[in-house]
């Protein structure tokens, strides 16, 4: 029975390189690092873009324009075919039905619903924004669309809200 013994295959387990433990060692002295320099400090990173303290290039370019970037909202988008597909005539369509019906997985700044594909069912729809073409659409099926906001009616607010604070 002693000749049918397990163990690791030729290679598999290597020893751990231990390193600054004395020249006869042959890891000693700059143990690996080389010699002098800021890769042989400990701590002696640079991140990415450096220079070598030249100004770097992405500041030494003029920024030109306004990124919407961190002030944009992104919304997790339905289309008509995917409420076909999983509601029933007569239902409710909102953050929390999505969520029972495992269609919204993770809730971004809002749910939208776009107009592709035909919707026969009566829908009662409640999210944050409605196309245009998939309020034409739910209607047209007899359904109703509440608190939807369509981009330029958003717009239109923000700038009626702007016009009352600069008359007070």
């Amino acid at each position: 029975m002693s000749d049918f013994m397990l163990h690791a295959p030729e290679g598999a387990n290597k020893k751990k390189r231990i390193v600054g433990r004395g020249s006869s060692s042959g890891r000693g002295t700059t143990a690996g690092r080389g010699n002098k320099g800021q890769q042989s400090r400990s701590g002696g990173k640079t991140y990415v873009g450096f220079e070598g303290g030249q100004m770097p290039l992405f500041r030494r370019i003029a920024q030109r324009g306004f990124s919407n970037y961190p002030f944009r909202k992104e919304y997790t988008i339905f289309n008509l075919r995917e409420l076909e597909a999983k509601y029933a005539d007569g239902e409710t369509v909102d953050v929390d039905s999505l969520t029972r019906k495992g269609l919204l997985k993770k809730l971004r700044d809002g749910v939208k619903i776009l107009g592709d594909g035909d919707l026969t069912k009566k829908l009662t729809v409640n999210v944050d924004k409605v196309s245009a073409s998939a309020k034409a659409k739910i209607e047209k099926a007899g359904g109703t669309v509440k608190a939807a906001v369509s981009a330029k009616s958003e717009k239109a607010a923000k700038k009626a809200e702007k016009a009352d604070g600069a008359d007070k």
